[in-house]
């Protein structure tokens, strides 16, 4: 976690600025497509049946409208250019006659003209970005200037013309160059190897524009590969369904398989780890048992160059391509065939067709350890998704996975149990209220809103109870959807204490995928024109409250060194509003009010949570202010940067490691695992967890609340 709050703060203004140039055209990377485009009328047909889609089923749509247009034809520019370094101003008042029209396009009432447009003078602008920062790259940088690059990207307007977007342009590439020649100088001046030692500052200058260059070139080389013209539709389509809430997406053919295999757990495909090395694909690892492995023409640094499907003769060249796209062609059905083209390391090059099988991602799933912590044992489940595969009977259901660490853990005979949910995005609905059942006896998990208003009751029906026992449960402000459901519910029954950030993600909707077009083959659910995951629901906890946008409060908050980032649900306009419906009945536990109480009145006086709360509040302001490009001031902003860092990072990981121990039916897994490669990153996620300060705090917690309730017994 660490090693992501210092990317995160480090590389802040590269995010915000650039995002590797358009933040927007990696999100809209949808699909893989071959060298045919989709047919405008095939995509108007798309557009019109999803705008029908929205106004018919959405939970809460918005009108579309002439202002619903305008709305999108706005989104849309800033989509394609997220830092507006892209357009001109004279762009949009072009392009400014479409702006009341496109309500007019999705309703199917006139043609698509917008997105061919705007694609056309996105080609136009491509080439002009491409010639300019090679240009501003191509001479020196003056670092004794003293000038600033501003990050609030959403207070600029597009720039006015030509020559202003070029000083844009200037800032942010001497920004780069700034970032890497500082870092040379630092490793300058610490070498003792002369070759480095005796680097001029010319040099090194020259050495990070290098840099810069190399990465705008892989950058721009990827836009020019990937970012077609249907992907560009792709990105606008969800403009337009994000412009309704946040969650409802549409996902063309491609990306709806990656969707349904983040739920399930499970994927097909040919049972290797990619990387990328300088845009290409090479193989990281082999996993023992599947197609790569039994076919035994793959070794590790094998590049990957082209990729390919059974029955075709064409394949698809993926230099440039990211890790995540490439998988996307790699992957597919059960025992359909994928042709790899790769390149050995002796440089020979071989075409081999595999039959893909069926990879289990099981690292997502459930899995506990035991902490010892003084004379008490306190079970830790860590469960990353809710995840549920309902197309097979033996099909992989964290609430069966939890269950089972459970009886793994009551076997050991622990005196709790702490569920850690903590960047746990959400999943399946109906595994939440299972899961609930395994700690409640009988009762409503959350009320579920339909459009027409209709409330409808999750609940547990068994009776039976498998943890009685004390229990916590960790989350952040990423525990989202499912997660929030989970602890709302735990926390409204009294059954035990939620642990965590000032709240957690706020997403209260619920979605389900509509299908468009004919199915592609007979086993999966993909369809020729993708699915829309639509937001037709809302849902409620049990004490009336929606966890839309407020989230779910814990009752101990731990200062969190994301809790000031706005990522949350409520930082995005378009998100729906928070509401409430009347509480559901139910039989509350006897709850641990005093406990939490006394564990609050510690924690205030605790100055290590107290020094991140006040660290984090600081780098909160410092990602909002502008960046200096004088080099000494750049280097003292970065100084203060780096030791704000440095001494969250040394407060987050323990100095100590906490007791943590494999259970006796996991030892094999982590220690003996026929996988080498799986069995060494359990054991460094065991590695991780064991200097986890949060995982600490939140034992200690919940092992003084024990000892404090025996004592109230006692008493």
């Amino acid at each position: 976690m660490q090693k992501i709050i210092h990317f995160m703060m480090r590389r802040k203004g590269w995010i915000l600025l650039f995002s590797l140039v358009f933040a927007g055209i990696f999100i809209a990377f949808r699909t893989i497509n071959g060298p045919t485009s989709v047919p405008i009328a095939q995509k108007q047909k798309l557009l019109v049946a999803i705008g029908q889609l929205l106004e018919e089923q959405h939970y809460s749509p918005k009108k579309i409208n002439d202002e619903f247009s305008k709305q999108v034809f706005k989104k849309y520019f800033e989509t394609l250019d997220n830092d507006k370094t892209l357009f001109l101003q004279t762009d949009i008042d072009a392009l400014k006659k479409f702006e009341t029209q496109l309500d007019d396009e999705i309703h199917g009432g006139v043609d698509i003209q917008f997105v061919p447009a705007l694609s056309a003078l996105y080609d136009k602008r491509i080439p002009e970005i491409t010639k300019l920062y090679k240009e501003i790259l191509n001479n020196p940088f003056d670092f004794s200037t003293d000038e600033t690059l501003s990050q609030d990207i959403e207070k600029m307007s597009f720039s006015a013309n030509e020559t202003e977007r070029a000083d844009r342009w200037r800032k942010r590439l001497k920004y780069l160059t700034l970032e890497r020649y500082a870092d040379l100088l630092d490793q300058r001046d610490k070498s003792k190897i002369d070759s480095i030692a005796k680097k001029t500052n010319t040099d090194l200058e020259k050495e990070a524009r290098a840099k810069v260059l190399k990465l705008m070139d892989r950058t721009y080389d990827r836009i020019k590969v990937k970012f077609n013209e249907d992907e560009r539709f792709n990105s606008y389509v969800n403009v337009i369904s994000n412009l309704m809430d946040p969650h409802t997406d549409y996902f063309p053919p491609v990306e709806k398989r990656a969707f349904d295999e983040q739920m399930s757990g499970r994927f097909y495909g040919i049972g290797a780890q990619l990387k990328e090395e300088d845009g290409v694909i090479k193989i990281a690892a082999v996993m023992p048992g599947g197609p790569a492995f039994k076919s035994g023409e793959f070794m590790m640094n094998d590049a990957i160059v082209k990729v390919g499907q059974g029955g075709s003769t064409e394949l698809v060249d993926v230099t440039g391509y990211a890790v995540e796209d490439a998988v996307k062609l790699i992957r597919g059905n059960k025992n359909t065939e994928v042709k790899l083209t790769i390149r050995k390391n002796d440089g020979s090059y071989k075409t081999i067709s595999l039959m893909r099988d069926e990879i289990v991602q099981d690292e997502t799933f459930a899995r506990s350890v035991i902490v010892n912590e003084g004379n008490k044992k306190i079970g830790y489940i860590s469960l990353l998704e809710f995840y549920a595969d309902f197309e097979r009977p033996n099909g992989a259901r964290c609430s069966e996975d939890v269950a089972k660490e459970i009886i793994k853990l009551k076997a050991e005979k622990v005196d709790g149990i702490v569920i850690d949910l903590r960047f746990n995005g959400g999943g399946s609905l109906y595994e939440v209220a299972q899961m609930v059942g395994l700690f409640i006896k009988t009762g409503p998990v959350v009320q579920i809103k339909d459009r027409q208003g209709k409330n409808t009751l999750l609940e547990d029906k068994d009776p039976s109870v498998l943890y009685d026992g004390p229990l916590a449960v960790m989350v952040n402000e990423t525990s989202a959807s499912a997660s929030e459901i989970f602890a709302a519910a735990i926390q409204d029954y009294k059954r035990g204490v939620i642990i965590g950030s000032s709240s957690t993600y706020g997403k209260g909707t619920v979605q389900r995928t509509v299908p468009f077009g004919k199915p592609l083959d007979f086993f999966s659910g993909r369809t020729e024109f993708g699915a829309l995951k639509l937001t037709f629901q809302k849902f409620y906890r049990v004490n009336g409250g929606s966890t839309q946008l407020r989230g779910v409060t814990p009752d101990i908050i731990l200062p969190d060194p994301y809790d000031y980032f706005k990522i949350r649900e409520k930082d995005n306009p378009a998100s729906l509003p928070w509401d409430e419906v009347a509480k559901a009945p139910i039989q509350t536990y006897e709850g641990y009010e005093t406990v939490i109480k006394v564990a609050n009145e510690k924690l205030q006086k605790n100055q290590k949570l107290n020094i991140i709360k006040n660290n984090t509040q600081w780098l909160g302001k410092n990602s909002e202010s502008a960046i200096q490009l004088k080099l000494e001031k750049y280097k003292e902003q970065q100084k203060m940067l780096r030791n704000t860092l440095n001494q969250n990072n040394a407060l987050l990981k323990l100095d100590d490691e906490m007791d943590m121990q494999v259970l006796p039916a996991d030892k094999d897994k982590f220690y003996h695992n026929a996988d080498k490669a799986k069995g060494e990153r359990y054991q460094n996620w065991l590695k991780n967890q064991k200097t986890d300060m949060y995982i600490d705090e939140s034992v200690k917690i919940l092992a003084n609340m024990i000892a404090e309730k025996n004592n109230i017994a006692a008493n």
